[in-house]
């Protein structure tokens, strides 16, 4: 493990010893206080399997990090980075964060049910079969993240940039992929039923095996994707998209050329600033 700042090594270990505190609710007259929030530098420090439950991380750095099963139910995470960190099997339920970035983080089978994301960063992030339902991620970029077998059913993903992503066998299902960009991803076997892809771009994506049983497709871009292969497609989804001559379709359907240019803007709420962080912590018995 490496050195924590002193100051941040502090906090956590408060934060993480709360609960056995919590056994003595008062000390003498005066109660056990809870240490919730922190930030500064915490790269490539392990916290595995930590109760972070209910956090709030303000300006923090956890490049690198192990947090292989930590609990980060309900933490507040503000302009923070998680850059390569290892989040496997971490529980990040109702967290809600803004400006945060899990740039090529290691996130397989992590739990992010029900989350809110504004501004989400997971390029190139590793989410196999990680479960994402119902999760709030407008305009985050998953562009070359690894999403096979993940669990998105639910998910608002407006705006969202899954360029170039591996989709194979994941769920779709009820999400919201409203002028998202799918082009040139890899969602073979994936399913899309009642998903809503109206103005989505699905150029040069694959969808071999693909389920989209009463999908939206209204105003989608399918310009050379090759839909042959697919399951629930129908006429009347193919009569509301748009593709050109190397759109391949099920046997039997028909698709339009695009008459022109179609934009679609999707407007997702700005991240605000970041708040400044607050002051750490002090612990005389540390700075001594």
């Amino acid at each position: 493990m490496s050195r924590l700042p002193l100051r941040l090594a502090a906090a956590v270990t408060a934060f993480v010893a709360a609960p056995m505190a919590a056994h003595a609710a008062f000390l003498g007259d005066r109660e056990v206080a809870r240490v919730n929030s922190f930030g500064g530098s915490c790269v490539r420090c392990e916290l595995s399997g930590r109760n972070l439950e209910g956090a709030r991380i303000v300006g923090a750095n956890f490049s690198g990090a192990v947090l292989v099963g930590a609990n980060l139910r309900g933490a507040r995470v503000q302009a923070s980075i998680f850059s390569g960190a290892d989040l496997t099997r971490a529980d990040l339920s109702d967290a809600q964060a803004s400006g945060a970035s899990f740039h090529r983080a290691v996130m397989p089978q992590a739990v992010l049910r029900d989350v809110a994301i504004q501004g989400g960063m997971f390029v190139e992030a590793d989410l196999t079969r990680a479960n994402l339902s119902d999760a709030a991620l407008q305009g985050a970029e998953f562009s070359r993240a690894n999403l096979s077998g993940a669990n998105l059913r639910g998910a608002q993903l407006q705006g969202a940039r899954l360029t170039r992503v591996e989709a194979a066998g994941a769920v779709f299902n009820d999400a919201s992929l409203v002028g998202a960009h799918l082009a040139g991803g890899r969602f073979a076997r994936a399913s899309f039923r009642d998903a809503q892809l109206a103005g989505a771009t699905l150029t040069g994506a694959d969808f071999a095996g693909a389920d989209f049983r009463d999908a939206s497709l209204s105003r989608s871009q399918i310009g050379g994707v090759d839909f042959s292969k697919t399951k629930g497609l129908t006429q009347e989804q193919l009569d509301e998209a748009c593709g050109d001559g190397r759109t391949r379709t099920p046997a039997g359907l028909t698709v339009k050329a695009c008459g022109g240019a179609m934009r679609l803007i999707v407007r997702t709420p700005r991240p605000p600033p970041p708040p400044r962080a607050p002051p750490p912590p002090r612990y005389a018995d540390a700075e001594r």
